[in-house]
């Protein structure tokens, strides 16, 4: 068994989703794993990871908006307000999805589904540049 770690720095645009599946794939091609499992972390409590749909780009315009509706900025009971109105909301939104997403790897390669895609999902307004940590072994 063997064990790779490496990392890459995602520049985000603001609020949104930014497809890393390559970047991860090109870690697992470093690592020279052919079956195992590739863990995927953002070292971030404002942004997160999902495993989404990467065929149709309106499929993510509507996660974007269903996460607007459902964790509005400028909630008055919000108290954690320090960087903005966007500040809690965001943390609330990494914590309704995940900051790690675990891939099996078979013959050195993802096995994600047909339209799956993983994706840096930015939950705050401005710009950010995010670390994602990738490990894998096998």
């Amino acid at each position: 068994m063997s064990a790779f770690t490496s990392s890459f720095t995602v520049a985000t645009r603001g609020k949104g989703t930014t497809e890393i599946t390559e970047a991860v794939a090109h870690i697992l091609r470093e690592s020279g794993v052919q079956t195992g499992l590739v863990t995927v972390f953002v070292q971030h409590t404002s942004a997160s990871l999902v495993i989404y749909e990467n065929a149709d780009p309106s499929a993510r315009v509507d996660l974007h908006t269903f996460f607007e509706k459902l964790v509005p900025e400028n909630t008055e009971y919000f108290v954690h307000t320090d960087e903005g109105p966007d500040d809690m909301p965001s943390h609330l939104r990494m914590v309704l999805t995940r900051t790690s997403e675990a891939i099996p790897v078979a013959q050195g390669s993802l096995q994600l589904g047909t339209w799956q895609g993983i994706f840096l999902f930015e939950h705050r307004r401005a710009p950010h540049r995010r670390t994602v940590v990738v490990s894998v072994i096998g």
